[in-house]
């Protein structure tokens, strides 16, 4: 019998030399560590936002998100996913799921960085600016856990409707202290909160909850019994939850752990097995007897909840951008490492067509994700023309950019060619990340039927947005010929042709944004491609006039 063996494995400087058969040649170096800020587009919005003051600490994020370090929290934590303990050894109920330690490690740096709810405690103008931009960086490590960061930040506005409870509870909420595990909420020095609201029956149609809510002896205090379907992060110290009570569908503060230190009834069914956001728990909790505290008034469930709503779908436009912007620098790394055909990738034309056309859509994404935050900043200071803006601008942003990310990974996935197809790229797990942005919060019809419901009903959102299209009017007559067709569509809206009103509200509002800061470049390309036709099904088909050149210089970090 013939023994085969490999020769032996030599290093130099940490480094392998060679095999047997081979050199390694014409193969990119590791991309960590990067400068995971080292974006014009998004340094210039956060500037034009109003949270200029926060740059410092961004660019110091940003290399921390790059390091090799912080790359590798992201992949452990996905490839050790999180898992359900019942029961302790000896039979008691304990509902717990364990958690890789890089999961921690990622939470104690969100956390501490003021991804959480820390924002609602700073006065500073373009602190909720400042706290989206933390996001667009440290995100390059990967994206589940800020699943609990995001319900921690929306539920602070919620539970303002109960001023007794936020009394309580919101000092711990916007803390920059992280403490897992779970012990009486006031004892802790942070708290993370999550929600409950879909049934398996209804899902995104929360009215038909079936989840009852019994009044107890002490006022406030309700029992709940039911079944949650899709409950995200369940070691989070608090939810909440909808429930009907009396009174109607209701809203309801759920603590894990009770004041006196006793458990709080939530069993974890099971955690759900998904295609992607595989570091991030998602499960489905049993209420029988649950102790819950009403938040606002009974029959309000909706309305008290819907502003939790609305700051989770910003934060997955967000998510959805830095998912763009994150495989838009793998792609380019890349391809200026890599050769073919006798040159290198990223000098040949097609190449460059495919990284001009994904650095615009990348760019309109965060350009408008920092829009919208600002709109955010300056409604919660009582700015009513951007509150309007907002609620309906952050839909729009919801539906579009979470609906163009899937197609962007998959583009800047096959950039890198058989290479990218490998687990060990981390272009597949972003790949199996993009879609649940467009599902959650909302999935796309729900999004694209919420916009035609804010024109219906509150038609100054229709006022904010003519009038923030209005700023770059004249500019393009392709942006003015888009804004005209939108101003024709909506004299006949239906929910039949939302999604294509709500496409074309997305694309004028990025584009005028964009006419308005980004350099002729990247205005005149996005113009002519997206709002004037000049455009294929594909991504790299941008016009033969587009200066490809002058977009990438934008786009690409410096190289090393």
């Amino acid at each position: 019998m013939t023994t085969l063996t490999q020769e032996p494995y030599e290093e130099s400087a940490g480094r392998p030399v060679g095999y047997a058969t081979h050199d390694v040649t014409n193969q990119p170096p590791p991309l960590a560590p990067y400068d995971a800020s080292a974006d014009t587009a998004l340094l210039e919005g956060v500037r034009r936002e109003g949270a200029g003051w926060a740059e410092e600490e961004l660019r110091r994020l940003g290399l921390r998100a790059g390091s090799a370090q912080a790359q590798e929290w992201g992949d452990l934590a996905n490839r050790h996913e999180p898992v359900l303990r019942t029961h302790d050894r000896y039979g008691n109920r304990i509902d717990e799921v364990e958690y890789h330690p890089s999961w921690h490690h990622l939470m104690r740096v969100a956390v501490g960085e003021g991804l959480a709810g820390s924002a609602w405690a700073d006065d500073r103008p373009g602190a909720h600016v400042a706290r989206t931009a933390g996001g667009l960086v440290w995100g390059h490590t990967e994206a589940g856990h800020g699943c609990p960061t995001s319900m921690t930040y929306a539920a602070v506005p919620a539970l303002r409707a109960e001023p007794e409870l936020a009394k309580v509870y919101e000092p711990l909420l916007t803390s920059r202290e992280y403490e897992p595990g779970l012990r009486p909420p006031t004892g802790k020095r942070g708290l993370l909160a999550g929600m409950g609201m879909t049934e398996k029956q209804g899902g995104s149609d929360v009215r038909t909850n079936t989840t009852a809510a019994t009044p107890t002896a002490e006022s406030g205090m309700y029992t709940l019994r039911g079944h949650k379907w899709f409950t995200s992060a369940p070691m989070c110290d608090v939810f909440l939850v909808l429930a009907q009570a009396p009174g109607g569908l209701s809203c309801f503060l759920v603590p894990r752990v009770l004041p006196d230190g006793t458990r709080n009834t939530f069993r974890v069914q099971r955690l759900k097995d998904k295609l992607g956001n595989r570091s991030n728990a998602s499960s489905e909790p049993e209420f029988d007897g649950t102790v819950a505290w009403l938040v606002g008034p009974e029959g309000q469930g909706v309305k008290t909840i819907i502003e939790m709503v609305n700051c989770t779908r910003l934060d997955c436009v967000m998510a959805s951008a830095t998912l763009m912007r994150k495989t838009l620098v793998e792609a380019g790394h890349h391809v200026r490492h890599r050769g073919a055909f006798g040159a290198r990738l990223v000098d040949q034309p097609l190449m460059r067509n495919v990284l001009a056309d994904l650095a615009l859509e990348s760019e309109a994404a965060t350009t408008l994700t920092l829009r919208l935050a600002g709109a955010a900043d300056r409604a919660v200071r009582g700015d009513a023309g951007e509150a309007a803006f907002r609620r309906i601008a952050t839909a729009v942003g919801k539906y579009w950019v979470t609906k163009r990310g899937p197609a962007f990974t998959a583009e800047a996935l096959e950039c890198l060619g058989g290479n990218g197809y490998v687990e060990e790229s981390g272009m597949p797990r972003h790949y199996r990340e993009a879609p649940l942005l467009s599902i959650w919060e909302g999935s796309g019809n729900v999004n694209a039927l919420d916009v035609l419901r804010a024109l219906g009903r509150s038609p100054e959102t229709a006022h904010a947005l003519f009038g923030e299209l209005a700023l770059a009017r004249g500019a393009d007559a392709r942006l003015d010929a888009a804004v005209a067709r939108l101003e024709s569509g909506l004299a006949e809206a239906s929910e039949t042709g939302a999604r294509r009103l709500v496409e074309l509200m997305a694309l004028t509002l990025q584009g005028s944004l964009l006419v308005r800061h980004a350099p002729p470049a990247v205005a005149d390309a996005f113009c002519a491609s997206r709002l004037g036709g000049d455009w294929g099904h594909a991504f790299g088909t941008l016009p033969a006039g587009a200066d490809l050149g002058g977009i990438l210089e934008r786009a690409l970090p410096p190289r090393a």
